[in-house]
């Protein structure tokens, strides 16, 4: 990946070599909160998504004040991305970070590392003390939603994560962007039987690489992050806020300006060259998707 982070984020810190601090996050330090005892049982599970990223860092953070705070769990995926971690009797908003490991790239079939530097993010509402939850999705898509409602008023409050979690899943037609499993299409027949949530799901993440594949692109995460970058003011316009968006293509290649259809009709125009590919091995077709392009294709980027 490049060097650009997820978030165009900064490594600054770390509790371990996963424990990542960003300073597009805000603040916080690499303390551990106060509340997270060897006598708590709350526990926090999921997946983490650019392809199953495996062997990858978890860290879970405090929320407070709208702000990342002291970390309060961390771990591993295994390979195929799912991760399990304690995070003691600590109660309220959580954000997940994730660094590392390495993912199976949607339009290439390459396996590409996250280098150092590249995050993504999740932000959980209030959990209560003690509490185990569960089906956690990490993804590109939970990783604009943390970026939006950090940009909001106030920060990362409950109020902010749901609305930006929610307006996340409205742009890409899915229900729960933090519950709903994306669909992998690159395992065969995966979209039999599979949700349209589940399917707008995967196939978001897909167009977001087939992109980034006919820019000629190095990897897909640096359009992911341009794209992180794009969301955080609540329009996909090429631009955060008054200030386009600069995009690395990777090598000798330099940066690039990002187009200010790239979250809209690129997109679209993506998820269905991906759909007609041979990479496309879920049985999934362009027309199963045509919802969810045409929505894209007549957006004005707008959350």
């Amino acid at each position: 990946m490049s060097n650009h982070s997820f978030l165009r984020i900064q490594l600054i810190a770390a509790m371990t070599a996963g424990a990542l601090l960003t300073t597009a996050c805000g603040g916080g330090g690499t303390s551990v909160a106060s509340n997270v005892g060897s006598g708590g049982t709350g526990f926090v599970s999921g997946v983490v998504t650019k392809g199953p990223l495996g062997n990858a860092n978890v860290t879970a953070y405090s929320i407070s004040g709208g702000q990342m705070g002291a970390t309060i769990g961390s771990t591993m995926t295994d390979t195929n991305g799912n991760f399990s971690m304690g995070i003691g009797s600590y109660a309220g908003p959580v954000m997940l970070q994730v660094s590392g490991g390495s993912y199976k790239d949607e339009a290439t079939g390459t396996t590409m590392s996250m280098a150092q530097g590249d995050v993504m993010t999740a932000i959980m509402p209030t959990v209560a003390a003690n509490s185990n939850t569960a089906g956690i999705q990490v993804t590109p898509v939970t990783g604009m939603a943390q970026t939006l409602a950090q940009s909001m008023t106030g920060g990362m409050t409950d109020a902010n994560i749901a609305s930006a979690n929610a307006a996340m899943g409205s742009y890409f037609s899915v229900s729960d962007v933090l519950r709903v499993a994306p669909m992998n299409p690159l395992v065969p027949g995966s979209g039999t039987g599979a949700s349209q949530d589940a399917r707008n799901y995967g196939m978001t993440l897909a167009a977001m690489s087939q992109y980034a594949k006919n820019l000629n692109m190095a990897g897909s995460s640096a359009m992911v992050t341009a794209l992180l970058s794009d969301a955080s003011d609540g329009m996909m316009d090429g631009k955060k806020g008054s200030a386009p968006v600069s995009m690395s293509m990777g090598g000798m290649m330099g940066t690039s300006a990002m187009a200010s259809n790239a979250g809209t009709s690129g997109l679209a125009s993506a998820m269905t060259t991906f759909a007609n590919s041979a990479g496309n091995m879920s049985g999934v077709t362009a027309t199963d998707m045509s919802g969810l392009t045409q929505k894209l294709n007549t957006s004005n980027g707008r959350f």
